[in-house]
């Protein structure tokens, strides 16, 4: 049971609640889970939840950028490795940015994908981009050092990439069978070998999320 009284450290207590919160939201489903569910897990402490988060979907926001905070420092470790070649690396990132969309339990897709969150859904797209960005820069000034790419407008390139992500992130929200989001993974492997100019069948982009 989580004590109602505020912490010195509010990171600290909002990552409690968000651990209680996140297999809450996974066993019922964000759209079933109450406040009222929320705070019986929390012990009853009402309070406590509103002291750190205004609303329900302020609470899946923070877990969602939890997520993206996660994604972002295994990109980070896996830019810097001096044994991963700079295509892998491009493989890899967009891979780990899809399994974290898609996660087993469907939360964030459930979510995501209401028309209703449209304006929340942008903004995590947005945001996403904005951290990802300069990690894919730095994988394509790699690939272009070491010629594993030639591209002749390094800025055109890295914006089509990210586009190419973005639509990624698009299909999953709306759902799309697996059979044609294969089709779609095999279409943006493609595009990414030209805009960075490497050999056809090149990158392997996955459905699993094992």
């Amino acid at each position: 049971m989580l004590l109602a009284r505020p912490p010195q450290d509010p990171k600290i207590k909002m990552d409690e609640i968000l651990d209680v919160v996140e297999p809450l939201f996974a066993a019922k489903g964000y759209r079933k889970t109450t406040i009222s569910d929320i705070a019986k897990e929390l012990g009853g402490a009402r309070g406590l939840l509103y002291y750190y988060f205004k609303s329900k979907e302020e609470i899946l926001e923070a877990l969602i950028n939890r997520q993206i905070s996660k994604l972002l420092t295994d990109v980070k470790n896996m830019v810097s490795s001096a044994d991963i070649i700079p295509s892998r690396k491009i493989e890899i990132m967009v891979n780990a940015v899809f399994r974290t969309a898609q996660r087993e339990d469907g939360l964030f897709l459930e979510f995501l994908s209401d028309e209703k969150n449209f304006h929340f859904k942008n903004k995590i797209f947005r945001q996403a981009t904005l951290l990802l960005k300069p990690w894919l820069l730095r994988i394509i000034e790699e690939g272009v050092s070491k010629q594993y790419f030639r591209i002749s407008h390094l800025p055109a390139a890295l914006t089509f990439i990210m586009s190419i992500i973005l639509c990624l992130g698009d299909t999953l929200c709306e759902k799309t069978p697996n059979e044609e989001l294969g089709y779609h993974l095999v279409l943006a492997a493609s595009l990414i070998e030209r805009a960075l100019g490497m050999p056809e069948k090149t990158l392997h982009l996955s459905l699993s999320i094992a």
